[in-house]
Parts: C-alpha cells; structure tokens; sequence
C-alpha cells in the first residue's frame, strides 16, 4: 500500500456479530441478579464500535456474550449468521477460533515464553508446520511494530509492548473481528494512545471488525459508533459524531 492512501473498504449492512433479546441472569446465593436485561444489538462487518459504561453495567458480561465466551440465560447470539447458542461446546470453541481475537487487559502472556512463541502459541491448533508458524507470527509482530523485540520475553518489555505483542497473538490466526477488552487499561496514557493508533489502522486498512469495552473516555473517541450501557440495558447506540461524551451517564 502506498504511503498516505488508505484501502477502503465496503462497510455493507451484514451483522457479524447479532444479539435477540439476550438475558443473563446470576443466581448469587438466595439473589438473583439481572446482568444484560434484553439486549437487542447487531454489529456489522467493518465497523469499530467501543461498548462503554460504568462498573456494573454489565460491559463484562456483554463482552463475554459478544465473544461467546458465555451463553445468555435466554435469548439468541449469532456469530456469521450462526446460532452459537446451539452449538456443543467444541463446535463453539472451534467456531469462536476462527472468527474472533481476543486482546485482554492483563495482557495473558506466558511469562518464561518469549514473545514470538507467544505468539505462535493459537498456531499450535493448526494444520500448518512448526517453520511457518514462525514465519507467520514473525510478520505479525512486525506488523505491530515489535519485530525488533520478538525473542524477548515478557518481563522485559513494557506494557505497550507486551499489549502490542498481545494483539499480534490475537491477529495472528487472521480472525475476522478483534474483541479488546480494555486494552489500556494497565498501561500508561501515551502508551495508550499508541495501541488505539494500531486498532484504528487495523480497521481502517484492513477493514477489521473492532470492539472495544472501556470506561476510558479516550478509548471510546477512536471508535466509529458508541453504545452505552446502564444496568444491562443499552441506552444509548449512536454515531461517534452524534455522542455527547459530558452526558455520560452515572447512577
């Protein structure tokens, strides 16, 4: 690509990721409590949606259905058009697999791992030979702008790096949609801004389907479309431009 031209891509009404009526409801004790209270959402191929609220709105749960990492107590997800919630469990963990990368807050890298077998480690599952898994998790880390880093281990990069080398374990089995769940939330402002700068070009050039959950004002901005969350509702579900950012809601 050349420098200064962005690839465009056609951000087409086709729900990746749908959401019908979902509920989850924890049974704490004698206590029932009510997590996501009907949520209606679809989020389209292409887009960089940030999913924001307060602590205990129900932005975890959310994101735990979003990347089908738990099934509603009632309700339906669809993950490409298919129904997850009547899959078994390997069926899902393989479908999961192929259609989204995870990007966590604490990083989740294997510490005595260098950071380019961190990378090659989602590779294992592959029908592919122990030489191009390398080769594969090299360019990536390259990609992210760690390649000159990739035989150090964890405790010897900072924390942009070790999220940087995250995100290209994430990315390395060519996922379809990048869930990240509050990805600056154990690294500094700068460093921050830095790692927002990748998802964007990630979405932007290769036109990823981006998600991110944070309570991070400045997270959020980078994101084409805002939904906020109040006591497992959504209350809001707009345009970037159209979002008053100093109407955020608070109990």
């Amino acid at each position: 690509m050349k420098a200064g031209k962005e690839k465009v891509f056609s951000k087409e009404k086709i729900p990746i990721i749908e959401l019908q009526n979902v509920r989850k409801t924890y049974q704490m004790g004698d206590v029932k409590v009510n997590a996501l209270c009907g949520i209606d959402l679809k989020i389209y191929k292409g887009e960089f949606v940030a999913i924001i609220g307060h602590s205990g709105s129900g932005k975890s749960t959310l994101m735990n259905m979003i990347g089908s990492l738990d099934l509603p107590t009632t309700g339906k997800i669809k993950l490409d058009d298919i129904d997850i919630t009547t899959l078994s469990e390997s069926e899902l963990a393989q479908w999961r697999g192929k259609k989204i990368g995870f990007v966590f807050q604490s990083f989740n890298l294997i510490p005595t791992l260098t950071a380019i077998e961190n990378v090659m480690l989602p590779l294992m599952f592959k029908d592919i030979t122990a030489e191009e898994a390398r080769e594969r998790s090299k360019k990536m880390l390259e990609r992210v702008g760690m390649g000159h880093r990739i035989n150090h281990l964890p405790k010897e990069l900072s924390g942009g790096e070790q999220q940087r080398v995250a995100i290209a374990r994430a990315l390395v089995v060519e996922p379809e949609v990048i869930l990240a769940d509050e990805p600056t939330g154990n690294i500094d402002y700068k460093s921050g801004l830095e790692i927002m700068a990748l998802l964007t070009k990630l979405n932007k050039e290769d036109g990823r389907t981006v998600i991110v959950v944070t309570h991070e004002r400045f997270v959020a901005e980078h994101a084409d479309r805002i939904v906020e969350l109040q006591d497992g509702k959504i209350i809001r579900d707009s345009k970037n431009h159209e979002f008053d950012f100093n109407n955020i809601k608070r109990k």
